[in-house]
């Protein structure tokens, strides 16, 4: 009977061990409105009315040229935010004898309100601005964030 019930007890502590062990990885990026961000945080920022904007990708890297990525609009304690229409403009200044760059994002909408898809061509490696705004239900807002294209 001892052995029946040490192999029981064993058995129990097993899977909840394991059942701990699959609740408790939580090795992925911080929820948004109950939906993961989506990839690695290229970067974010204050925009708004105490809203965070985030730029994310697979990489967690800008790079020259087509690529995808997600931003996401946050309140203060990390749910999405849907803020109406959206804009990206990837902003180089003009310098010596080469002309400004303005590179536009297309957008499109996804399941969680506040993320938006994006798409661009990024014509060359350097130093961006990256201009954001956001005009809708949630009041408007923008801002600019430096981000290095490799």
């Amino acid at each position: 009977m001892k052995k029946a019930t040490s192999v029981f007890s064993f058995t129990i502590l097993l899977l909840l061990l394991s059942l701990a062990l699959a609740c408790g990885n939580n090795s992925g990026p911080a929820p948004t409105g109950g939906q993961p961000i989506q990839g690695k945080v290229i970067k974010s920022g204050p925009i708004g009315n105490n809203l965070t904007v985030t730029l994310t990708n697979d990489t967690g890297k800008l790079k020259n040229g087509e690529q995808e990525f997600t931003l996401s609009f946050t309140d203060a304690a990390g749910k999405a935010v849907d803020v109406g229409a959206v804009a990206l403009n990837f902003h180089m200044p003009a310098m010596s004898s080469m002309a400004v760059m303005n590179n536009n994002t297309k957008f499109t909408t996804t399941a969680t309100p506040g993320v938006y898809r994006g798409q661009v061509n990024i014509e060359m490696a350097g130093e961006w601005q990256a201009q954001i705004s956001y005009e809708g239900a949630a009041g408007n807002g923008k801002t600019s964030l430096p981000l290095t294209a490799y």
